[in-house]
């Protein structure tokens, strides 16, 4: 049985123990840039029970420190977003209270005040599970908290103890990763490679994106961490620096998990047929990889990167001031998190782009370049009012996106179908208010005015709202679309040539027999339902948990208001 107040340490996928097919348990090894292989003992690898680490193991030991009375707590990845009453509603960053993890996809778990199931994969267990925030602890856990708070004032040396116990998972779950990346790159890819006839470069290309890239950065990033780690006093490890030294080349993970989706998609459509279902266990049972199936082993990248600024976090938590590694890991738990919110914000775009694509596909008479030529993201739309120098007055539907602004004008019928008018080149503009009254340069009357001003020309555009708090939006939308190109300037932000002419590509066969103006984005699945829960524990989850980051970690940007404003638009509609 595990000791009450014991300090646990359990991973996920990347932290099972490689086990070969005789049962017993098979060294990992790092291959360095020269080819040579290090190995390391069973010892070096886990530094915890054995029993842990063997599959099915981890749910094993959680469930008996639960039943001895301890608290066990888990810290959300990624966002885990559902509509069922069944299961657990979670975002980024949330802490989790583990009631239960006999089921190897589904634990049974408490959030606030609610108890339901959610999906393991989503989470990371804290390894140091004394350290219990009010979110995490229930009745019964109150006193042994006490007591452990009482534990660590009479124990001043557990600080030291718990810096070690998150620097051992960090290096252990670092060895372990770059095995399964080895198993990936020698136990699938290449014997894929050898069979031309069952699958085409593209194929390979969409189910494994970058990983062969990604092993090859995490080898020189491992072999680098290896030199700052202290195997006589881990606790001064200075490792820091290490991340702050490769964060740059984290950013590859971008491009992988932005494929990860459609890698699913694809392999799970291979699946379907027997063939691939054999050769893909064959090639498991080949590289004695533990018995988990090749989507799992791809998830890990994903995991991965969702998981260094929450172990950078608990590090600096346990890391005091005066600690030499302070400052850098408190950087590199920024940097990292930078890391994490430019993947977000590239998968966001992404998503965003199909959508721009099949707009774009939809309007009548569009003229020029594509729109995702320059342009990622809607920022607003709406109506507005053009005034001439002659005084007349054009009724258009506006599009304001990064560095483009669309004027489009209705069907007088057809509600819903869109001419295109022309576009603007935002950064060649710039807006200025216009009080209400009478215009000197114009000579007109004006209520809810603003122009937009030719930087080089003498090009002048004058606008009108309908409402007071109509220019408002317009006025704060022009704000907003400066500041996004400009973060997007900062960030690198750029969306890769291949997937622009993919979205328009398939917005253009989506779009291909329908009518102009009725194009119409695809309808989520519905919801599976589950089984009804009669009583605790008894009925799982019967659907796989989806394998699919959602939204990790802060800055969060605010959410665009076109969803709002223009829901009632066929080409936008959800």
């Amino acid at each position: 049985m595990v000791a009450r107040g014991e300090i646990a340490r359990f991973w996920s996928l990347e932290s099972l123990h490689m086990v070969s097919s005789d049962g017993g348990a098979e060294s990992s090894a790092l291959v360095d840039d020269n080819g040579s292989e290090e190995d390391f003992s069973y010892e070096e690898l886990c530094q915890a029970n054995p029993r842990y680490l063997q599959p099915g193991g981890e749910q094993l030991a959680i469930n008996e420190l639960i039943s001895d009375g301890s608290v066990v707590c888990a810290e959300a990845l990624w966002d885990h977003v559902t509509m069922d009453d069944q299961e657990l509603g979670f975002k980024a960053g949330d802490v989790i209270q583990v009631l239960e993890a006999s089921n190897k996809d589904w634990w049974w778990g408490r959030n606030e005040d609610k108890e339901a199931w959610f999906p393991a994969s989503f989470v990371r267990l804290r390894v140091n599970q004394e350290e219990l925030p009010e979110s995490c602890s229930s009745t019964h856990g109150e006193e042994q908290d006490e007591d452990t708070s009482k534990a660590r004032h009479k124990h001043p040396e557990s600080q030291q103890q718990m810096r070690t116990n998150v620097i051992q998972e960090i290096m252990n779950t670092e060895r372990v990763y770059i095995k399964h990346l080895k198993d990936i790159c020698e136990g699938y890819i290449r014997q894929c490679r050898k069979h031309t006839g069952m699958f085409t470069v593209a194929q390979l290309a969409t189910i494994f994106g970058n990983i062969e890239d990604i092993y090859k950065f995490q080898r020189k990033f491992l072999k680098d961490l290896e030199k700052q780690y202290n195997k006589e006093e881990p606790h001064l490890s200075e490792i820091g620096s290490c991340f702050l030294q490769h964060q740059e080349g984290f950013a590859i993970y971008s491009e992988y998990c932005n494929n990860h989706p459609g890698a699913c998609v694809e392999l799970s459509n291979l699946m379907k047929q027997s063939k691939y279902r054999h050769f893909f266990e064959a090639c498991r049972l080949l590289q004695q990889m533990i018995d988990i199936a090749l989507d799992g082993f791809l998830l890990t990248p994903v995991q991965k990167i969702c998981k260094y600024p929450l172990q950078l976090a608990e590090l600096l938590k346990y890391t005091t001031q005066e600690h030499s590694d302070y400052n850098n890991i408190k950087a590199a738990y920024e940097a990292m998190k930078n890391v994490a919110c430019l993947i977000n914000e590239r998968k966001r775009k992404l998503e965003s782009i199909d959508k721009i694509a099949r707009w774009q596909v939809s309007i009548v008479g569009w003229e020029g370049l594509d729109i995702l030529d320059r342009s990622s993201e809607l920022i607003h739309s709406g109506e507005l009012t053009k005034i001439t120098r002659q005084g007349k007055s054009q009724q258009r539907i506006f599009f304001l996106f990064d560095h483009q602004l669309v004027s489009c004008k209705k069907d007088l019928l057809r509600r819903d179908m869109l001419y295109y008018k022309g576009r603007m080149d935002m950064d060649e503009v710039e807006l200025v208010d216009v009080e209400d009254g009478r215009d000197k340069d114009w000579n007109l009357s004006m209520r809810n005015a603003f122009k937009l001003v030719s930087r080089t020309t003498d090009e002048v555009h004058l606008f009108c709202a309908r409402k007071q708090e109509d220019k408002a939006r317009w006025l704060q939308a022009y704000a907003d679309e400066r500041q996004r190109v400009q973060e997007d300037q900062q960030m690198g932000m750029e969306i890769p040539e291949n997937q622009k002419k993919l979205a328009m590509l398939n917005a253009q066969k989506a779009g291909h027999g329908k009518s102009k103006g009725y194009g119409s984005c695809p309808v989520a699945p519905p919801h599976q339902s589950l089984l009804p829960v009669h009583q605790r524990h008894i009925t799982v989850p019967t659907s796989i948990p989806q394998q699919q980051v959602f939204a990790l970690a802060e800055p969060k940007r605010k959410p665009s208001l076109f969803w709002h404003t223009f829901h009632k638009l066929t080409p936008f509609r959800k």
